[in-house]
Parts: C-alpha cells; sequence; structure tokens
C-alpha cells in the first residue's frame, strides 16, 4: 500500500538510526519538490543527508521505496483476519483496514501529504503507487481465502478496497482541509454503502 508509515515520534525519543532515516525522508522529499522526482538521485539525497548512498540502500532498496515503502501488510492481514467470517469479502477487507488504521498511533500528516502528493503529481510513481500494493493484495487474498472466500471473491474484494484507498489518499494529498483519518474513513465508507447497496438489490 501507498507508504503511511511515518508515524510521529517525540524528538527525545530519537535513537541514531531513526535520525537518520528522519533525514532521508527530509532530503529526499526537498529535492523532489525542488527539482522533480525523475530528477533527482540517491547520490544528490545522501550528500544533503549527509551519508553515503550505500547507507540511503541500508534504508531504502531503490529511491522509489522512500515514497512508496509500507511495512504494516502483517496488522491489515491480523485485522482482516479478526472480522467475522460470515460478512462479505468486501467487507471484511474494508473493515479490517479500518480497524487497522484505527489502532496506530496518529501519524505525522504533514510528512505523508507531501509523499502523497509527490507520487500523486509524478506519472512514473503514479503507475508505481498502483504496482507497490502488490504485496498487500496478495496478503489480504491469502487471508480471505484461507477464512472461506472463493479466490475470485478475495481478489476483487481486495483490489477494489486498496484501490478505493489509494484513491482517497490522492484526493487528499491535494486537499488541504480534509484531514488523512477523515479521507481514510470516506473511503472505506464508499466500500461499506456499496457492499449495503448490493444487498439490497439482491
Amino acid at each position: 500500500m501507498l507508504a503511511t508509515n511515518i508515524w510521529r515520534m517525540p524528538e527525545g525519543t530519537l535513537g541514531r538510526r531513526e535520525r537518520t532515516l528522519a533525514r532521508l525522508l527530509d532530503s529526499g522529499l526537498d529535492l523532489f519538490e525542488e527539482h522533480g522526482y525523475d530528477q533527482t538521485t540517491v547520490a544528490q539525497i545522501a550528500r544533503r543527508a549527509g551519508v553515503t548512498e550505500m547507507t540511503f540502500f541500508r534504508y531504502f532498496p531503490t529511491k522509489e521505496s522512500l515514497l512508496l515503502e509500507d511495512p504494516y501488510d502483517p496488522l491489515v492481514v491480523s485485522a482482516i483476519a479478526s472480522q467475522p467470517s460470515g460478512l462479505p469479502p468486501f467487507l471484511r477487507a474494508a473493515r479490517g483496514f479500518r480497524s487497522a488504521w484505527r489502532s496506530v498511533p496518529e501519524p505525522d500528516q504533514p510528512m505523508i501529504r507531501r509523499r502523497v502528493r509527490i507520487a500523486a503529481r509524478t506519472p512514473s510513481l503514479r503507475g508505481a503507487t498502483w504496482n507497490s500494493t502488490g504485496n498487500t493484495e496478495q496478503a489480504i487474498v491469502g487471508q480471505l481465502v484461507a477464512d472461506g472466500a472463493s479466490a475470485h471473491d478475495a481478489q476483487v474484494a481486495a483490489a477494489a478496497v486498496l484501490a478505493a484507498l489509494v484513491a482517497g489518499l490522492f484526493a487528499w494529498a491535494e486537499d488541504e482541509s480534509m484531514s488523512l483519518g477523515a479521507s481514510i474513513e470516506r473511503a472505506l465508507d464508499v466500500i461499506d454503502r456499496t457492499n449495503e447497496a448490493g444487498d439490497r438489490r439482491a
């Protein structure tokens, strides 16, 4: 999923690794905003952060991962697994995401907005953003299938929920009046309402 993994930590609790990570992120975002994502190199990011390129790659396997890396798949899958097995796959996925989102600390919204806005405004990253959901999607599909959903229904449910979330994040990045939490909840509400409308028609 699109990276929303920069959670706020009190300055006094940051260790050396966290401080280096913060410098790399700040330097990368500054350069992306100043010169554009495609025109910025890893060497430039490392130099501005005061580290070597080798150090950059210890934290991020690629330049792209500085914006798109997401380590929260296990949390999402666990939250989906905890949803009642009798719910339709769409609702289990959407409500699992909602539960996972509500269980984490309040994120650093300005940092996330910068990252999402850069991705949304960079054509080469928009495609990569969708591709980056692949691991999350397969993890969700695996859990839904393990709980009894068909592979077809699980795939459609996972893809639909992730598409709604990414679209919601892109919209939020350009709308300063909306909070990140409200945007995520609103995207998940669309899934809930769509499923309920389908149930009524059935």
